[in-house]
């Protein structure tokens, strides 16, 4: 069972239709929001570097056939922030090509102290051609307390649908327990992956027990876990939940955890973005098939 994450899969749609995936309620994997119920898919998109090409055209349509692909796929979370470059204008120059299709789900983010978050956020909002973000988060925890003191007025107001704050890399995890056990956000975005895993010391229970959505960035390790993997054979135990590449194992053991609401992989390329969605299909593994899957990645 060699795979790896250059193979292409065959056709449109041939990832998400192979009987081997099978389906989750009939159809991808979806995560209630705990703040309000909502179901959103379980594989979003990121755009941290990925979608920062300047105005290069050819890569800006490459950006745009990914969100094409998304979108066809179901779409869901499209994560950017004002610290990804051109990502955002890219987007919304996306959005705006294909006709502003259904199924976004729209989270940015507030990079900047409090005094200009709301010139920030109307640039952003510019950026992307959109009235109203679904979610807006703090991003890096900067300045957090007068930042989502302002997102949660923009909630009230009606502005914005959900706040959240974020961390990346595996820092601060202290600083962000903190925030969750003083302040409750309707999201918080962390890192979490088969190899990066000290979130579910403290930071998953947590948000379980306080009702928090997660948003899980660097699924991948920024491409260096399917680079480390290629060219080693799928274990053919993981048939039992329709995995047959390395970006579906991975993903589906941070979409299986309980706490954990959607994953946004980074993308540039359709076939990986038609990969990636595939792992929202099929069973997932439990609790003793995750072990086995951390286990056997740990020691190859």
């Amino acid at each position: 069972m060699r795979a790896t994450r250059r193979t292409v899969l065959a056709g449109a749609g041939a990832a998400l239709a192979a009987p081997a995936l099978g389906a989750v309620a009939g159809g991808a994997l979806t995560k209630p929001v705990p703040a309000t119920g909502e179901l959103v898919p379980a594989v979003g998109l990121g755009s941290w570097i990925t979608f920062n090409v300047g105005k290069d055209p050819l890569l800006r349509a490459e950006c745009r056939a990914v969100m094409a692909a998304f979108f066809g796929e179901g779409g869901g979370m499209i994560d950017s922030s004002p610290m990804y470059g051109s990502s955002q204008a890219v987007i919304g120059d996306a959005l705006a090509k294909l006709g502003r299709p259904a199924g976004l789900f729209s989270a940015d983010k507030v990079w900047t102290r409090a005094a200009d978050a709301r010139a920030q956020i109307a640039e952003t909002a510019r950026r992307w051609g959109v009235e109203r973000f679904d979610l807006l988060q703090v991003h890096n925890l900067i300045d957090w307390e007068r930042n989502l003191d302002i997102l949660e007025g923009m909630k009230e107001a009606g502005a914005i649908r959900y706040s959240g704050v974020t961390t990346s890399h595996g820092r601060r995890h202290g600083e962000l327990e903190d925030v969750m056990r003083r302040r409750r956000p309707d999201f918080v975005q962390l890192t979490y992956n088969i190899v990066d895993r000290e979130a579910e010391r403290r930071l998953l229970p947590l948000a379980r027990e306080r009702g928090i959505a997660v948003i899980c960035n660097r699924p991948f390790r920024r491409g260096r876990l399917p680079d480390r993997l290629e060219g080693r054979p799928v274990p053919d135990w993981a048939s039992e939940i329709g995995v047959s590449t390395w970006p579906q194992f991975l993903l589906k053991f941070i979409l299986s955890h309980p706490a954990v609401t959607t994953a946004i992989p980074a993308t540039r390329r359709v076939d990986h973005l038609r990969e990636n969605k595939s792992a929202a299909f099929g069973p997932m593994p439990d609790a003793v098939l995750r072990r086995r899957m951390a286990a056997h990645v740990r020691d190859l």
